[in-house]
């Protein structure tokens, strides 16, 4: 009887030249990584460095079969024209257009966003970007041409770099304090969305109120850190860096790989504070949703907020039905819901500690209130949050 033993076949040695210092690139990591462990393992390479750094010395004496990389500036493109080995694009800049490149819909984005703001009724539209990365001016075109297509116009700001120092700081801030207001703006991400928030503190200029921003890559972390939260689309990192890992092993297995793009779609836009609001042109609507923001973990009820805005009670309610289609009682309870499901969803505090926080005398009530907004108890939104994914 013939035994056919099978050849294994070498361990490929792969480097990834993906930074690791933001949300985007790690979930491209993670994307990897999930390839790899469903398929043949790897032996991979990864050097610390920055999405433009031109030091690739740490690749000297790499004798690879395979590079995935964000190819985003031209002494990289050289360098891997160099190797010589099969190599999967990850950067929208294209420098090494002879190879395939996975790559997020920058169309999706940027319209995603555009929808987003218009829904909220928003009439003016700003744009912060970067210019020496493709992917934030293709951002930029698209959600322009959508802005277009609803007949509106759109204002770019094309920050030079990616300094962080007061000076841009207080350019960004003197821009948006130049934005006609309400104004819906978005960043090319979430740590150009971050400057924005800072930039609208130091221009006075209130979130959302004044002006919305919504960033992307939904980098939980800075989204949650900052304030307010901040709303952010979330690409689907995990399916692009899976799809580069699965091209590459296609390459390095001889087999022909089409050098075209392939886009991957985002997956949702997550909505937190920065645009959680309808663009009001009413002053007085306007000042009295901020009020409420800004005091919603007190005790605060409609005569606190008549304190602050000359009308009497039937005149704001009647402007605030107008404006947002409910009183401005509603929109207290309104805006302290939706403090009490983030605080559901982010933390383990008690319902008592929750009412407390949030400016509710008793649990009870507040719990009341919550299945009326809700349709269902706290510790039942709670629970749905906890059940495993189907």
């Amino acid at each position: 009887m013939n035994h056919f033993t099978p050849v294994e076949q070498p361990q490929k040695h792969v480097a990834l030249l993906i930074e690791t210092s933001n949300a985007y690139a790690r979930g491209l990591l993670s994307g990897v990584k999930s390839y790899i462990r469903r398929h043949r393992p790897w032996s991979i390479y990864l050097g610390e460095h920055s999405r433009l750094d031109t030091d690739l010395s740490w690749l000297k004496d790499w004798r690879g079969d395979g590079i995935i990389a964000r190819i985003e500036n031209e002494e990289t493109a050289s360098y891997i024209r160099e190797l010589g080995v099969p190599t999967v694009d990850l950067s929208a800049s294209r420098l090494l257009p002879e190879l395939p490149c996975v790559e997020t819909n920058n169309r999706t984005i940027g319209r995603w966003a555009a929808d987003h703001l218009l829904e909220r009724g928003y009439k003016h539209f700003a744009y912060c970007g970067d210019n020496q990365f493709a992917w934030s001016v293709q951002r930029g075109q698209y959600f322009g041409q959508r802005i277009a297509e609803a007949g509106y116009s759109c204002t770019h700001l094309h920050l030079a770099g990616r300094s962080s120092t007061l000076s841009e700081r207080l350019g960004m801030a003197e821009w948006v304090e130049k934005l006609p207001k309400p104004t819906g703006i978005m960043a090319c991400y979430d740590i150009t969305a971050l400057k924005l928030l800072e930039a609208c503190r130091l221009a006075g200029v209130s979130v959302p109120e004044e002006a919305a921003v919504i960033g992307v890559d939904n980098d939980e972390l800075l989204c949650n850190l900052s304030d307010p939260p901040l709303s952010s689309i979330r690409p689907d990192t995990l399916q692009t860096g899976y799809r580069a890992a699965h091209l590459l092993d296609e390459m390095m297995a001889g087999r022909p790989v089409e050098a075209g793009i392939h886009s991957i779609d985002p997956l949702e836009t997550i909505t937190r504070m920065s645009t959680d609001a309808i663009a009001v042109e009413d002053k007085y609507v306007s000042d009295a949703v901020q009020f409420i923001r800004q005091h919603a973990y007190e005790d605060i009820n409609v005569e606190d907020v008549l304190r602050r805005i000359p009308l009497s009670r039937r005149s704001l309610d009647s402007r605030f039905v107008k404006a947002l289609g409910r009183t401005t009682h509603e929109e207290i309870i309104l805006i302290k819901m939706k403090l009490l499901t983030r605080l559901l969803a982010e933390t383990d505090m008690t319902l008592q500690a929750i009412a407390e926080r949030i400016g509710f005398k008793y649990a009870e009530y507040m719990s009341t209130v919550f299945k009326k907004y809700a349709g269902i108890s706290p510790g039942a939104y709670r629970d749905r949050l906890n059940l495993p994914l189907k």
